[in-house]
């Protein structure tokens, strides 16, 4: 286990007990254990899937992950590239009404607390037996795009096939030389889920990760040619949408952790080229994931944002910027207004983006049935759109992977419309729980490493404001805090200065009060 003791706090002990508040299981019930070590690699000779193997399949993610959900490859083809995304095939091993499904159904999600993860399913499987870890045969669902050079795409289908993982590589290298080989260039991250963050690597040891993967691409020309393809048609996706409203949107994440020795980390990690990449690629596999459901007339779990309640918030930021946007949401407007922001002040953008990010709301899973009209997804100004890409940690996505193998072998639907319903609002919730604990542990770490800072002044801004209190985000390093005493109106989006007053990291406090507005 990790020192992860800081004087009188056991941040262990602390995500632990956030995790028990919040009604997570914390250890797994000794069935689902059972299950798990009785599992088993599947015999692929007899599988009905089309074998895959032989193709150049290559994973991009975090330095340390080994819950690998999906791999890549691409073919160009006359007027466009056929694009290949293979998700691991998590319900052969959590049988639906098994114990492992119950547990999995209970969380409905990992979660990754920058202390300690807790996986959705034991790591048996999800970094075992259902990742597509290099060099191992795995059984997947392919999901086929044939994509035209503008970025539309033509025809996509699903169906399982074995493949191999050729390459696993890491976000930093692929990034690191897609942008040397471009002469330094690079392009900004487009929308607001971006894919997973885990814990970061242990400090001092990721640019070692990221040497030894940028040399792997540096001796592999296949290999380069794969990623050209991918970035290039990833870059088509993403223009298209964008040209349909999709939002320009560059927070960044920040996800304080602790190593093993117990060393806090609170660097701050923007998105880069690498994982623009794999958003844009895993959004056009989760809508063809949801055209193929549609195409057999199956009910389908969506993922949805709303049009933001509190669009005459964001009208009123781009007034204090000296834009104007209509009185009604309309996502293009708002789109060429994040646009022109991000041109005129790229230096405070990120900041911009989070009060965006806020005032947008939350996403939330619906079930749409054939034939009726569900929300689309305001920010990524796509309508059919599904989570379906990361079954080892999310439990919509081994919901959706169900729904496509049922389609697929033109077995019935595997749940009644009431169950399915009832599974996307706890789905909703437990993500919203999710949410809670990664920022209250997260809180508790800043809290250890701002200690010694108490009487120090920051520039943040606004990120919350109700009848329950006033949130700030300092910049440097990127916390939020709640601000205490007697405050004037404040509004999400106002930049203001702070003082630090008092942290308490056993309950995750950080306290600011209010200097001035700025």
């Amino acid at each position: 286990m990790a020192n992860t003791s800081h004087g009188s706090v056991n941040l262990h002990a602390v995500a632990r007990g956030q995790m028990q508040e919040h009604g997570f299981l914390v250890d797994f019930p000794p069935p689902a254990l059972r299950e798990a070590a009785q599992a088993a690699e599947p015999d692929f000779a007899r599988l009905p899937a089309r074998d895959l193997t032989g193709w150049l399949w290559s994973s991009i993610d975090n330095d340390d992950s080994r819950d690998l959900d999906q791999i890549e490859f691409a073919r160009r083809e006359p007027g466009g590239t056929r694009l290949y995304v293979a998700i691991a095939q998590v319900d052969p091993f959590v049988h639906q009404g098994s114990a492992l499904d119950e547990a999995a159904q209970h969380n409905t999600t990992s979660v990754y607390t920058g202390v300690q993860t807790f996986p959705m399913l034991p790591e048996r499987l999800s970094t075992d037996l259902s990742s597509l870890l290099e060099g191992q045969k795995r059984l997947a669902n392919v999901v086929e795009l044939l994509l035209e050079d503008d970025g539309q795409v033509h025809e996509s289908t699903v169906y399982p096939a074995i493949v191999i993982n050729r390459a696993q590589l890491t976000y930093d290298a692929v990034a690191r030389w897609l942008e040397a080989r471009a002469g330094g260039s690079t392009t900004q991250p487009s929308d607001i889920t971006p894919p997973p963050v885990r814990e970061a690597s242990v400090p001092g040891t990721g640019g070692g990760v990221t040497r030894r993967m940028t040399e792997k691409i540096r001796q592999a020309p296949a290999l380069q040619e794969q990623l050209l393809l991918q970035e290039g048609a990833a870059q088509a996706l993403c223009q298209r949408r964008h040209e349909a409203g999709a939002l320009t949107l560059q927070a960044i994440e920040f996800r304080p952790s602790v190593s093993p020795e117990g060393a806090v980390d609170l660097a701050a990690r923007p998105l880069n080229r690498a994982t623009q990449l794999i958003e844009d690629l895993m959004i056009a596999a989760n809508q063809a994931a949801v055209g193929y459901l549609l195409a057999h007339r199956f009910p389908t779990l969506r993922r949805v944002v709303r049009t933001p309640k509190r669009w005459d918030r964001i009208v009123e930021l781009a007034a204090q910027h000296g834009d104007s946007l209509p009185a009604v949401p309309d996502a293009p407007r708002l789109e060429a207004f994040l646009k022109r922001q991000q041109s005129r002040d790229p230096d405070r953008f990120p900041d911009l983006s989070l009060t965006v990010i806020k005032l947008l709301g939350r996403g939330e899973y619906v079930i749409n049935l054939p034939g009726q009209t569900a929300p689309g997804h305001f920010s990524l100004a796509v309508e059919n759109y599904s989570h379906s890409t990361a079954p080892n940690r999310r439990y919509p996505d081994i919901l959706t992977q169900r729904l496509l193998l049922a389609a697929g072998s033109q077995t019935p639907i595997p749940y009644e419309v009431t169950e399915l319903q009832a599974l996307a609002a706890r789905c909703t919730e437990k993500e919203d729980d999710a949410n809670k604990v990664e920022r209250a542990v997260r809180k508790s770490i800043a809290a250890v490493a701002l200690a010694n800072r108490i009487g120090e002044d920051f520039p943040g801004f606004i990120t919350g404001a109700s009848d329950k209190g006033v949130w700030v985000r300092i910049l440097h390093p990127p916390v939020e805090g709640k601000l205490q005493g007697k405050l004037p109106r404040l509004d999400v989006g106002d930049p203001v200065l702070v003082r630090l007053v008092e942290t308490n990291p056993l309950r995750g406090y950080i306290d600011f009060e209010l200097i001035k507005r700025t």
